[in-house]
């Protein structure tokens, strides 16, 4: 009895490997007819479900194919009457992600050697023939996703295919009909998919890619910095983590654009104050200082440094040489204000007494810091009259002109 239990159970394993492959071959069939789609695709899932098919290349090819189909199809109608449900971007776009998705598995698996030892590919090259024909469709599956605010993983992952596939081999000689400059831009765009999506982390790594690819503006840097100091602000436990980032962004940023964009040596310098690297932050500074000496901004930077460093003898010094300079900007103006004014309250609150000495100090501690931290905030406010960091520094200024001095 045993043996015919067995024998049974053996039979209906055999049946079963028969009707998924059975699946998979109407499956294969009913591929590229629009209306036996679903039908195809619930062939196929079946068969993807089964243990005795779904680790068979021709599974995933054949699901592949049907989804490759569906999006060759698709993009007929859409010439014809764009208006189609089936030709909506969203859906085509899905189409052709999962088409990817599902050749990336099958592709291993053809590749797994027989009894023999022997590999005998039987669907790699038409895999491969399909991706390398639809790689520009990659670029503007992503620009679809995107503008339907799929931004992650759908707009980020298409975007982020198109720029890798032509050094993943898949395309052969066809790669080298791809302009790098496009490249650079998928991978900026995955960027800017994976920010909007809230996943800082891999817009990092998509920004990284961009500017390691090519990307010509100095956005794909600024943007990869500002993924990092979110995780910084997110996870405090990865500060120092997030600050190295910063810190190489930052100088590939400065050796590429120079200060043409300060915003890099801004990091930089930062980046080494919040590791308390005060005395490279200086180093590195003096170097940029001695070979442009009429940069106000520099002189700014350095006096934030030196601020750092409670050394404010020196900030001071900085600031005040900035501010006299034709091309100060309103950072740094706004900025040598208020440490003027901190140092003016910290010299007025150490007079004691009244005392014609204590009388004479505190008029020149008016004069030389509050007159002058509300001269250097006037002329800020010339430049941004509307920055409410500004207005609360005036109100304070003013506050203690017309309070200290009343008489």
């Amino acid at each position: 009895m045993n043996k015919f239990i067995a024998l049974a159970l053996c039979l209906a394993a055999i049946g079963s490997a028969g009707a998924q492959k059975a699946n998979v071959d109407q499956a294969d069939k009913l591929a590229g007819k629009t209306d036996q789609l679903n039908n195809a695709r619930n062939l196929i899932k079946q068969a993807m479900e089964d243990p005795q098919t779904k680790n068979e290349a021709r599974t995933y090819y054949v699901a592949g194919k049907i989804e490759m189909d569906a999006y060759d199809n698709a993009t007929k109608t859409q010439m014809i009457n764009p208006d189609d449900p089936s030709a909506k971007p969203a859906v085509m776009a899905d189409e052709l992600m999962n088409a990817y998705k599902y050749f990336l598995k099958a592709l291993p698996l053809d590749s797994v050697p027989d009894a023999k030892g022997k590999v005998k590919p039987k669907y790699s090259k038409d895999i491969l023939n399909k991706i390398a024909g639809h790689a520009n469709d990659f670029f503007t599956a992503g620009a679809n996703y995107f503008n339907e605010k799929m931004y992650y993983p759908q707009a980020y992952e298409a975007f982020m295919v198109y720029g890798d596939l032509p050094a993943s081999g898949m395309m052969g000689k066809a790669s080298a009909l791809i302009p790098a400059e496009q490249i650079a831009t998928a991978y900026f765009n995955a960027g800017l998919s994976g920010y909007s999506g809230n996943e800082v982390e891999k817009s990092a790594e998509a920004f990284k890619k961009a500017r390691e690819a090519g990307y010509q503006q100095h956005e794909a840097y600024v943007y990869e910095i500002a993924c990092w100091q979110t995780v910084a602000q997110r996870d405090e436990a990865r500060t120092a983590e997030a600050q190295k980032h910063i810190m190489d962004v930052a100088k590939a940023g400065h050796e590429k654009f120079g200060l043409e964009q300060p915003i890099f040596i801004n990091n930089m310098i930062n980046a080494l104050v919040v590791d308390n690297k005060i005395d490279e932050a200086l180093a590195e500074l003096n170097k940029v200082i001695d070979a442009n000496p009429d940069n106000a901004a520099l002189y700014g930077l350095r006096g934030y440094v030196y601020d750092r460093a409670d050394n404010d003898d020196a900030s001071e010094a900085d600031y005040r040489k900035a501010v006299d300079m034709a091309n100060v900007d309103f950072e740094t103006l706004k900025n040598a204000s208020k440490k003027i004014f901190r140092i003016g309250t910290k010299k007025w609150d150490s007079i004691e007494g009244t005392s014609p000495e204590a009388a004479q100090a505190r008029k020149d501690v008016k004069a030389k810091y509050f007159d002058s931290a509300k001269q250097i905030a006037d002329k800020a406010k010339a430049m941004n009259p509307d920055d409410s960091d500004l207005k609360t520094l005036l109100e304070s200024i003013d506050y203690v002109l017309t309070t200290y001095f009343n008489n």
